[in-house]
């Protein structure tokens, strides 16, 4: 049982909210949602004023990625974890490589090796608190990595594996959780898919893709030859990706979205945007996480979970605790005095904390968290 400890209230961050996803929610974002109310909620999302605010979104992230010539934003229902069955429909044209270090990278491999019109795809795994990234590998069509392992709080590199271009490969990245928190040179992808409840401070149910000319190109061919006489494979409307392109051409999405998330998704993109976009981002996300990881290297009970410096993100940090800590009590603690979801992944099983280090998160409530933690582990 959890004894109960009282944190003083000139130690609590302004704002207790550290998830690694849902994230915390700007208060901005809450107004934003309560003046759209009246023109907004409830109405068609294939009316101007929703495809207004769609095409914003588009704009807004377009700016805000820097994308290159030709890369198109594309947005979907379901969810990132949607994309994944996405991608196995309409990108992967015969087999795919996988680099899985977590339980997020591992899923999507899983999906592909459920697709029965697809080849065994060549898995590179590695260990929990590490990265592999899937190697060069003859008549694979596409190769597919995390750039955020939200699990373990592992970063990994961007950037194509040498050949695969020349062997008309794409790459696919799963940016869920390191979107807008992490740097990345969109031109190194072909896919980069993420949902809004991370960075962006938004709810759940959207994919967004920034997707290159080639992967396009790519799924208006697979849509084509399902069409061929013997073709085995077959894309549900819901999943196919020529369908969300086209759609969001129109600045709408297939079917009917939540009209709060995209409120809220926009007003964040531009909150965003107007502070100074990615670079601004990713470096207050890198200054939080350093808060983290400097006071787990000096603290007696706590130490960062990644051991290579060069892979801990910036986006969710992992803090493992001393056998003699409990952070179950910890966490409970925290939650008593306000301070929410700093709970380790659970199926990863370790003594952890896993703190979320988002954009909307000010780096002083994560100065503050430090403290009451170090307040609590001592008042147990």
């Amino acid at each position: 049982m959890t004894n109960t400890v009282t944190i003083p209230s000139n130690m609590l961050p302004e704002d207790g909210r550290f998830g690694s996803g849902p994230t915390k929610i700007r208060p901005e974002q809450i107004q934003a949602l309560d003046k759209g109310a009246r023109n907004l909620l409830g109405t068609s999302h294939r009316q101007t004023p929703i495809k207004q605010v769609v095409g914003s979104i588009r704009e807004g992230l377009s700016e805000f990625f820097q994308t290159p010539d030709g890369y198109e934003v594309v947005l979907g229902n379901g969810g990132a974890s949607a994309f994944w069955d996405i991608a196995c429909a309409s990108l992967i044209t015969r087999k795919a490589a996988f680099g899985t270090y977590g339980s997020f990278s591992s899923k999507f491999a899983k999906s592909a090796q459920s697709a029965p019109f697809l080849e065994e795809p060549e898995i590179f795994a590695g260990e929990p608190g590490t990265y592999r990234l899937p190697e060069l590998t003859e008549y694979v069509d596409t190769y597919c990595w995390a750039h955020n392992e939200t699990s373990t709080g592992v970063a990994a590199p961007i950037k194509r594996i040498a050949g695969t271009k020349e062997q008309g490969a794409l790459t696919l990245i799963d940016a869920t959780s390191g979107a807008g928190a992490l740097p990345v040179d969109i031109s190194q992808t072909d896919a980069y898919y993420f949902s809004p409840q991370k960075a962006f401070g938004s709810d759940g149910g959207l994919w967004i893709a920034v997707l290159s000319p080639a992967a396009v190109e790519r799924a208006y061919g697979i849509a084509k030859s399902v069409d061929l006489p013997g073709a085995r494979r077959w894309i549900p409307s819901f999943l196919s990706l020529t369908s969300a392109i086209e759609n969001s051409r129109k600045d709408q999405t297939l079917n009917t979205p939540a009209v709060a998330t995209l409120i809220m998704l926009e007003n964040q993109v531009r909150w965003l945007n107007d502070n100074g976009g990615l670079a601004w981002a990713s470096a207050r996300c890198a200054r939080s996480a350093s808060l983290l990881y400097q006071w787990a290297e000096k603290s007696d009970y706590a130490s960062p979970f990644v051991a290579d410096k060069n892979a801990r993100s910036n986006a969710v940090v992992t803090i493992d605790l001393d056998e003699r800590i409990s952070a179950t009590q910890v966490v409970a603690a925290l939650r008593e005095n306000g301070i929410v979801d700093t709970n380790g992944y659970r199926k990863l099983g370790r003594n952890q904390l896993r703190i979320g280090v988002f954009p909307s998160v000010d780096p002083s409530d994560v100065d503050a968290l430090t403290r009451c933690i170090d307040y609590v582990v001592e008042h147990l």
